[in-house]
């Protein structure tokens, strides 16, 4: 009568916890070797009894925890023997450990051994091909023909590649191991400055910090601090966390003279921000671009590169930068184009896109606007990766026709921009089912490197008096988005074609509704694509719902969307404004402010012609097969 199976002592996959095998226990056979055992040969004509027995005891140990089985308790043909030595330096090295680190059940990834379990057992126990599970001092089969030791030794590498495939899932999976994606946030000029003061005012709100950069405490109820855990997920990638567990801004905010900074210094958020992130001249660009690129602005650049550099070595993983300016000032215009050409020599693989005021047509704060407008075009479309527009007139016109605010003032204004702009960096914030990467909004949007100017849309556009007595829904906001008065930029869609559209939906949206609103639009005669792009729609949906500032103008819905739409129809804007650089430069009015700043005539020239060609590449875009 056959010794009873002795279970074998089951440890944590990491730690080997084999007994050290009894004096009465047979050795173990090598390679080649036959086992002396009389038991062996009694058992020899049935082979199928071990097998039998192997695989049952096989399942027994798969599914009954999360440990492989000992070294000693496997035949010495089994795929698994050597696995457990190999196995703790994968683990380690896919989760950077160096080797001296306490073991136990702490170190362990989340779930490994139930992953492990299934894969193995899928891959080789179903397939009929794993024995084990047996003990030192059970008969063992017969040793197995050269076929047999082939397929144990491809089953081997199976068992291998199995076990490293179900380790990296695991690592994967582990928060810790997951590759950061920070953003820079630059701010620059007047505009620019203004645009983020407001702006992170609103990312402060989504995320709960307060204006000391301190994030608010819920812990006294866990559903809010459940809530605050899932808001905050991904918001590392705009704040970095200091020792004392403030949360500081990945921004910069830059302008030649320090009248719009220090409103900052002295705001009611002047604690969120580090002092070193505020950088201002002595002397104003004065609405010149020469001024901002050529003779003002090259004093502070290096200043501006070293807080950059200081920046991105804080970020793990830095994706990108962002940029706010507008077109029209010294400052945002001179530069801007200046830095961006640096910027694009020290890092020229991060993503650099572009939130930029663009002139409008009626509304003017400044004479040469066509002239900044267009010299900074011509310098910088080389070096910005995509570039958001907006123009004041368009948004002028819906807080007072959609807001009811009778005169909007820049307070107006910035806050709704930043609501767009919140929209657009929601899925860099927060956890989503369907999130766009930075340079997924280049890759869907830019067909051609040069045509790199999407329009701006944003839905739903309420006061909050309107707000009770509006019904929202997914194909309403979707509609709306190719509605001529929600463009934040002033021209006509039905103008041109689209090449490319982004929807970026927010709050309580499902991908069916989403899929429906895209299948009636593309239905209508009104919304035209280019014959060449058949797809057209890039979606991204977030669960995050728009957080609205106390005491403004929008109403709190829970549904938003905002269109970032790449069309020919916004040629017409440059058109525009070609024209009204051509009625200055053919009288060579105000020219020679710009020449005394070190600028020479034929840069006017060469950036007139470059709008002209980009003009003509847009026309050629839109044309038919």
């Amino acid at each position: 009568m056959s010794e009873p199976v002795e279970t074998p002592v089951r440890g944590p996959l990491w730690e080997d916890k084999t007994p050290d095998p009894p004096a009465s226990a047979p050795p173990r056979a090598g390679k080649g070797s036959a086992i002396v055992d009389n038991s062996l040969e009694a058992r020899a004509p049935f082979p199928h009894r071990a097998c039998k027995r192997e695989k049952s005891a096989a399942r027994g140990l798969w599914t009954g925890g999360s440990e492989l089985p000992n070294r000693s308790s496997l035949p010495w043909h089994s795929p698994l023997v050597g696995i457990r030595p190999w196995l703790g330096g994968v683990r380690r090295r896919l989760s950077g450990a160096t080797g001296t680190e306490p073991r136990g059940p702490a170190a362990s990834p989340p779930r490994l051994g139930l992953l492990l379990r299934r894969q193995l057992w899928l891959h080789g126990v179903e397939k009929g091909g794993w024995g084990g599970g047996l003990d030192a001092r059970e008969e063992r089969a017969p040793c197995p023909t050269t076929s047999e030791r082939e397929k144990s030794s491809c089953q081997g590498k199976a068992a291998t590649a199995t076990v490293t495939r179900v380790l990296k899932m695991a690592a994967a999976q582990n928060p810790a191991n997951q590759r950061a994606r920070e953003c820079l946030s630059i701010h620059i000029g007047q505009s620019g400055v203004q645009i983020g003061d407001a702006l992170w005012e609103l990312y402060c709100l989504e995320h709960g910090i307060q204006p000391d950069g301190v994030v608010v405490d819920s812990k006294t109820n866990q559903l809010e601090n459940a809530q605050m855990e899932q808001r905050n997920a991904y918001f590392d990638n705009f704040f970095c966390e200091t020792r004392a567990g403030k949360y500081v801004p990945r921004a910069l905010f830059v302008d030649l003279e320090p009248t719009v900074t220090d409103g900052i210094r002295t705001g009611k958020y002047h604690s969120l921000f580090h002092p070193e992130q505020f950088i201002s001249g002595k002397e104003d660009a004065a609405n010149n671009y020469a001024r901002g690129r050529y003779s003002v602005g090259p004093g502070i650049l290096d200043l501006v590169l070293e807080r950059i550099r200081k920046l991105a070595e804080q970020c793990s993983g830095l994706q990108g930068f962002l940029t706010f300016r507008s077109f029209g000032g010294g400052t945002g215009s001179g530069f801007t184009s200046l830095l961006m050409e640096q910027l694009a020599a020290e890092y020229s693989r991060e993503t650099k896109l572009e939130f930029s005021v663009y002139p409008a047509p009626r509304i003017s704060t400044t004479v040469v606007e066509p002239y900044n407008s267009v010299l900074t075009t011509h310098s910088t479309i080389e070096y910005s990766d995509c570039v958001f527009m907006v123009d004041n007139e368009a948004i002028y016109d819906i807080c007072h026709r959609k807001l009811g605010v009778e005169r909007p003032s820049y307070t107006n204004i910035n806050r709704l921009i930043s609501q767009v702009l919140s929209s657009i960096t929601a899925s860099l914030r927060f956890k989503g089912p369907l999130n766009v990467d930075l340079i997924e909004f280049q890759t869907n949007l830019v067909p051609y490197p040069r045509l790199h100017f999407p329009m701006t849309t944003y839905a739903p556009i309420i006061s909050v008096d309107k707000a009770y007595h509006e019904q929202i829904s997914v194909a309403g906001i979707t509609a709306a988005c190719f509605d001529f008065s929600n463009q934040l930029v002033r021209c006509d869609p039905q103008l041109g074609k689209y090449m490319a559209c982004c929807l970026l939906y927010r709050g309580d949206v499902v991908p069916k509704d989403v899929n429906a609103a895209i299948a009636s639009m593309k239905s209508r005669n009104s919304v035209q694509f280019v014959d060449w792009c058949p797809t057209g729609f890039k979606v991204g949906i977030n669960h995050q719902p728009p957080t609205m500032v106390p005491g403004g103008d929008l109403a709190k819905v829970q549904q938003a969307v905002c269109m970032l739409s790449n069309s020919t129809a916004i040629a017409e804007a440059w058109d525009r404004l070609d024209h009204k650089f051509d009625l200055m430069y053919a009288k060579r009015a105000f020219l020679h402010w710009y020449i005394k700043e070190g600028m020479e005539e034929g840069e006017f020239l060469d950036a007139r012609e470059d709008l002209a060609a980009l003009e003509k590449d847009y026309e050629e875009a839109g044309k038919s097969y």
